[in-house]
């Protein structure tokens, strides 16, 4: 599978571990950054630059990394077309994918371990969506709101 994979630098050493054993396992993997976790930066760029990957399909999934995987998985779901969630569990990295189409894996380096992060990354990269009645149904309903926000 074509994987985008970025970090900021809170997230750099995890983004490093998965991009090996990715890369180990058989992956094409697209580094997005951060190159170091020495210079602070900002986890939004990453997650810009993870969505428009997605979106141009230069890769098919993505997996973003920043200290506690919400400010990142925050700034994932303002892009249109990205379906990021931050997992701290087996089951919800697999069902993310098998029941929202989630195409983006995000993780808090400072949260889970390397053994807790690496049986996610697998759960999400073997899941396949289910396509479901039910599921599709809750995932058009999902793009319908994306495509029109509600406004004040």
């Amino acid at each position: 599978m074509k994987l985008a994979i970025a970090a900021d630098h809170a997230g750099y050493d995890l983004k490093e571990t998965i991009r090996y054993l990715l890369l180990n396992t058989g992956h094409e993997v697209i580094d997005l950054g951060t190159d170091s976790a020495d210079k602070p930066d900002d986890y939004p760029d990453f997650a810009l630059a993870l969505g428009k990957s997605i979106l141009q399909k230069s890769a098919e999934r993505g997996i973003l990394v920043c200290g506690s995987g919400v400010g990142a998985s925050i700034a994932a779901n303002k892009i249109p077309g990205v379906r990021a969630a931050i997992c701290h569990d087996h089951y919800s990295a697999a069902q993310g994918v098998e029941h929202d189409d989630m195409n983006v894996l995000v993780l808090g380096a400072r949260v889970i371990g390397l053994a807790t992060a690496q049986d996610l990354v697998t759960a999400f990269l073997n899941a396949t969506y289910s396509g479901e009645e039910r599921h599709a149904r809750r995932l058009a309903k999902v793009l319908a709101i994306e495509a029109n926000p509600p406004r004040s």
